[in-house]
């Protein structure tokens, strides 16, 4: 049954420096392994200078190949989870982390996988190409964007990839610094024939907006997007109805507000709900719709059976009308 991200403890068992700016955390669950898929996410949860936070890193194993469960960080400005992460956790420390979530996964389909990675967004991608290279025959074609040789993350890995995989798997690796940024022109040469696979997409947003614009088809795209908030008109004028929440043994009811979130609703009641992306990935946000509708702005992390049984993101879900009552479990 779908539910509300809990929190359990993992022990780090090892870390792995992939480059200076960039560690993979092996997690050991301290209440036994997780079930996940290759392309999903756990959420940290992390107190830095008394302040809760919580944040979202994809895995790079894939259950199909790897024995452990191990999710990779990059270092980046203003960062304050990825940079405490890797300045102060390391081997035999716990952290506190959800189950694995997230909808950035292999659909079933034979047509050939593109990977198109910016940086530490070669994370998901890794796991996928793992993945698929061991539970299908389909080919797999990788375009990964990187500043500089030495922030190149997995250099190692995707070679041993490649050596066992010479007929299926090929990967390119693109370097600003030799060649500039990626364009419109480099993203169609690489696709070439390839138009008709499915096209997953990961890394910086400008990065991730120019691949999926150039992107020719007409295969699927996919595309994963953390800690960018989806674009919100602000919230308008009260209308009729009331939006009623409850979080643990709190309850609050306010009137319901035009184009106004569930987790903005939440907040104006004094609430302090859980969140993280606010950008309808993480999943950190979910509560159970008990009463009335709501419409999702962007739904990147729950599964049409759990919308099925009345689950919604909180941060883009917005009341339709009347009266909406929503718990957080």
């Amino acid at each position: 049954m779908p539910r509300a991200p809990l929190f359990q403890r993992a022990t780090v068992t090892r870390t792995v420096h992939e480059t200076a700016d960039a560690r993979t955390f092996v997690l050991a669950p301290r209440e036994g392994s997780f079930t996940y898929r290759a392309g999903q996410f756990v959420t940290f949860r992390v107190q830095i200078d008394g302040e809760e936070l919580l944040r979202s890193y994809s895995m790079s194993s894939a259950p199909e190949t790897d024995s452990e469960l191990m999710t990779t960080v990059k270092r980046v400005p203003g960062g304050r989870v990825s940079n405490w992460l890797i300045d102060n956790v390391t081997a035999g420390d716990e952290v506190e982390v959800t189950e694995p979530k997230g909808i950035f996964c292999l659909q079933e389909t034979d047509v050939p996988l593109l990977g198109f990675c910016g940086g530490s967004g070669i994370t998901p991608i890794i796991s996928l190409a793992k993945s698929a290279l061991s539970n299908t025959d389909r080919t797999v074609r990788l375009l990964c964007a990187d500043r500089d040789k030495p922030s190149m993350i997995f250099e190692r890995a995707l070679a041993e990839l490649v050596e066992k995989y010479p007929d299926r798997l090929s990967v390119v690796r693109h370097l600003d610094a030799d060649s500039g940024f990626l364009d419109d022109a480099a993203v169609k040469a690489f696709v070439g024939a390839d138009g008709n696979a499915d096209c997953y997409i990961c890394g910086p947003e400008p990065f991730m907006d120019l691949v999926e614009s150039a992107f020719p088809g007409p295969g699927r795209v996919f595309v994963e997007r953390f800690g960018t908030p989806a674009s919100t008109e602000p919230a308008g004028e009260e209308v009729e109805g009331t939006v009623t929440i409850f979080l643990g043994r709190k309850k609050i009811s306010v009137s319901r507000r035009e184009g106004e979130t569930l987790l903005e609703s939440a907040r104006r009641g004094g609430l302090a709900p859980p969140f993280s992306c606010e950008s309808g990935t993480c999943a950190t946000c979910i509560a159970k719709l008990e009463e009335g509708t709501a419409t999702m702005r962007v739904n990147d992390a729950l599964t049409q059976d759990e919308i099925d049984d009345g689950y919604i993101l909180t941060c883009q879900g917005v009341p339709d009308s009347g009266s909406t009552v929503v718990r957080y479990e």
